[in-house]
C-alpha cells in the first residue's frame, strides 16, 4: 500500500450542487450549474447519498470521520435528507465515531431545523460578513434585498436550541477596513470559532472568453482582471492584522481564529491546518450532487474531474496520479520570490488559485495576496514566536 493510500482525506459534499436561495454578488459557485448535465437531476439522489456515505466511511482509517455538507445551500435538501444521511451513517459506521458539519447561509433555519441539528450534534457554520452594512453589501436575496436580518434570525434560532456553531466571514472590498468591528460583532453574537475567507475572483478582459461558458476566470486563465468586489492584497493583510490585535488583548484561548491557529502550528513546525498555507494539498476533494468528484472545491471544472461515484471507488480517486501531481505542484511550482521568502514556512505560497501575478522571466506566478500576507506575518511574528516558546515550555 502506498503512502498516499494510508493517509486520511476529506470530501466536501454538495448535495444541492450550486443551487442557492441567495444571489450573493461575489459567489464563485452559483454559475457552476452551467457545468451540469442539463437533463439530469439537480439534487443528490437517495441512492447516491447511500453510496457516498458507505464508501467514505469504508475508505477512512481514522477513529473519527467527519462529513462536511456545503453548497450552494445544503438546507435546500430539506431536513429529511439529512435525517436519512444520519441513519445511513449509523448503519455503516462500523465502530467509527461519525461527526457532521453543515455550512449554511442561515436564512432557512427554523425550529425544525435547529431541533434536528441539536439532537444530532451537527456543527453548523454560518456565513456572515459582519454587521449589516458589510454583510448586505454583497450577500443579497434573489430580489436584490439584503439577507442580514434573515441570517440573524437563523443565528438566534441556533442559540435558542443550543446548536454548536462557528462563523465563516468573507473578506471583500466592502469590509476589508473593518477587521476590528467585524471581529467584535462576531464575538458579541456568540461565535467562538471564526474563519475569514478572502474573496479573490477575476473576469477576463474579453467577454465570453472564459472556459466552459462561465463568467469568472478559472485558475490559470490569462488576461483576466480582478473583480471590483475582491479584497485588495493589502486590505486582506490589514484585516487579519486588525483582528489579531483585537484578539490577542484578552481572547487568546477563549476565542479561536483559524488563521491564527494555523500560523501557530507553522511556527511550531507542526504543519498547517489550512490547505491554503500547507506545503502541498490534494487531500480535500469536492463531491457534486451528480456524483462527480473534483480535485478541490475551487477547481470544479471538467478538466479536474477525478471520477464519478458508482463508476470508480472514492478511495481510488484521491490517489490517482493526476491528483497526486495536483497536490504536489503547490510546492514545486513556486516562483523565486516565494522560494526565497522567509515567511514561506507560514504561507506555503498561498492557494494556487490565487497565483496569477506574473514574475519577469519566470514560468511560475506569485499569489495576488502576497503583499497582504507579508504584512500579516511580519505583524504577528513577535507574538507567534512568544506563543511558540510558551507552548514548548508546556505553558
Amino acid at each position: 500500500m502506498s503512502w498516499l493510500q494510508t493517509q486520511p482525506f476529506h470530501v466536501m459534499a454538495k448535495p444541492a450542487g450550486a443551487a442557492c436561495n441567495l444571489d450573493c454578488s461575489y459567489c464563485f459557485y452559483l454559475e457552476k450549474s452551467a457545468l451540469y448535465e442539463t437533463n439530469g437531476p439537480t439534487r443528490m439522489s437517495p441512492e447516491r447519498l447511500e453510496m457516498f456515505i458507505r464508501e467514505y466511511i469504508q475508505s477512512q482509517n481514522t477513529e473519527t470521520i467527519t462529513f462536511a455538507w456545503q453548497g450552494g445551500e445544503p438546507t435546500l435538501m430539506g431536513v429529511d435528507f439529512f435525517r436519512q444521511a444520519v441513519t445511513l451513517q449509523q448503519r455503516y459506521a462500523n465502530g467509527h465515531k461519525i461527526e457532521n458539519s453543515l455550512q449554511t447561509n442561515g436564512t432557512r433555519l427554523n425550529d425544525e431545523w435547529c431541533s434536528f441539528l441539536a439532537e444530532t450534534h451537527f456543527l453548523v457554520g454560518i456565513s456572515i460578513d459582519g454587521p449589516k452594512p458589510y454583510h448586505d453589501r454583497f450577500r443579497l436575496t434573489r430580489s436584490g434585498a439584503g439577507s442580514f436580518d434573515d441570517v440573524m434570525r437563523g443565528l438566534s434560532c441556533l442559540r435558542k436550541h443550543n446548536v454548536e456553531f462557528n462563523t465563516m466571514t468573507c473578506v471583500h472590498r466592502g469590509n476589508e477596513n473593518a477587521g476590528r468591528e467585524v471581529y467584535r460583532f462576531l464575538r458579541k453574537n456568540g461565535s467562538r470559532y471564526m474563519q475569514f475567507i478572502p474573496i479573490v475572483e477575476r473576469i477576463p478582459a474579453e467577454a465570453g472568453s472564459c472556459k466552459h461558458g462561465l463568467k469568472l476566470a478559472a485558475p490559470g486563465d490569462e488576461e483576466a482582471a480582478v473583480t471590483t468586489w475582491s479584497v485588495s492584497p493589502k486590505g486582506h493583510g490589514r484585516f487579519l492584522s486588525d483582528v489579531f490585535d483585537e484578539w490577542k488583548k484578552k481572547d487568546v484561548g477563549r476565542y479561536f481564529v483559524r488563521d491564527f491557529d494555523c500560523a501557530l502550528g507553522n511556527w511550531l513546525n507542526m504543519g498547517s491546518s489550512m490547505c491554503t498555507h500547507a506545503e502541498t494539498c490534494g487531500r480535500a476533494l469536492a463531491l457534486e450532487h451528480d456524483g462527480y468528484v473534483y480535485s478541490c472545491d475551487h477547481y470544479v471544472y471538467p478538466e479536474y474531474r477525478l471520477g464519478r461515484l458508482g463508476e470508480s471507488p472514492l478511495s481510488s480517486m484521491v490517489d490517482l496520479p493526476q491528483q497526486k501531481t495536483f497536490g504536489e505542484t503547490k510546492k514545486t511550482e513556486l516562483c523565486t520570490k516565494c522560494n526565497s521568502c522567509h515567511y514561506r514556512f507560514a504561507c506555503g505560497g498561498d492557494c494556487p488559485k490565487h497565483r496569477f501575478v506574473e514574475q519577469a522571466g519566470e514560468p511560475h506566478k506569485l499569489s495576488y495576496l502576497c503583499p497582504g500576507y507579508m504584512h500579516f506575518f511580519s505583524h504577528i511574528k513577535p507574538t507567534m514566536e512568544k506563543m511558540a516558546n510558551e507552548w514548548r515550555k508546556n505553558h
